[in-house]
């Protein structure tokens, strides 16, 4: 396998930094930059080969909804069943804690929205993120926000209803949709999973959430 999925601890953090931020450039996750790694409620799972960290996956478990908080592969290291790997761990994990869905957020990058469709994951709800800027257009953030007296809009970040999607389209030089992914962890719909898993562990696509 090459490869060691177990539970993040405190030695890890450089190494988990770097996997999440590389893997994260070529997406359109890119400016999600962190310089520390947050604390989720659920499990924090990676995958190593040796002692580098390849792959991670973060898991928040709130009563019955247990929400992939980040998940991704380094670059050097796709293609190798990795994403599927860590999928496997979480669910058992967010069953273990009382769980019964899994959903998680991403953007409208093709890989991701293919990796999360063939493990088994239901689409279900969307919304477009606009992304104003001045270095895209000096005007962007002004025509986005109104700012109070003294301060000027440089960058801002909105969510709008899918309703306004082609409108910012034609506004913004950069819209993307977030949509929510999410797989029944019992009951009929969970008998899929392990097998959905180790079909897709040979062509795992996935990059990052």
């Amino acid at each position: 396998m090459g490869y060691q999925v177990r539970d993040y601890v405190v030695d890890d953090e450089p190494s988990w930094l770097r996997c999440r931020v590389l893997s994260f450039l070529g997406a359109a996750l890119h400016e999600k930059v962190l310089v520390a790694k947050p604390e989720v409620s659920g499990a924090e799972l990676v995958a190593v080969d040796g002692d580098v960290v390849v792959g991670i996956l973060d898991l928040a478990v709130d009563g019955e909804l247990a929400t992939i908080e980040a998940v991704a592969v380094h670059p050097d290291h796709q293609h190798r069943g990795i994403g599927g790997a860590l999928l496997s761990r979480a669910r058992a994990r967010a069953l273990a804690l009382g769980a019964t869905t899994l959903d998680a957020w991403t953007r409208d990058d093709a890989p991701t929205l293919r990796w999360y469709r063939g493990m088994g994951f239901g689409e279900s709800d969307h919304h477009p993120h606009v992304f104003a800027d001045h270095h895209t257009s000096a005007d962007e953030p002004a025509r986005a926000v109104v700012a109070r007296p003294g301060l000027r809009a440089v960058k801002a970040v909105l969510h709008a209803d899918l309703g306004e999607e082609a409108r910012s389209r034609r506004e913004f030089a950069r819209v993307r949709v977030c949509r929510r992914f999410a797989i029944a962890l019992r009951g009929e719909l969970a008998g899929r999973g392990d097998d959905v898993d180790h079909r897709a562990v040979a062509q795992d696509r996935h990059r990052q959430r």
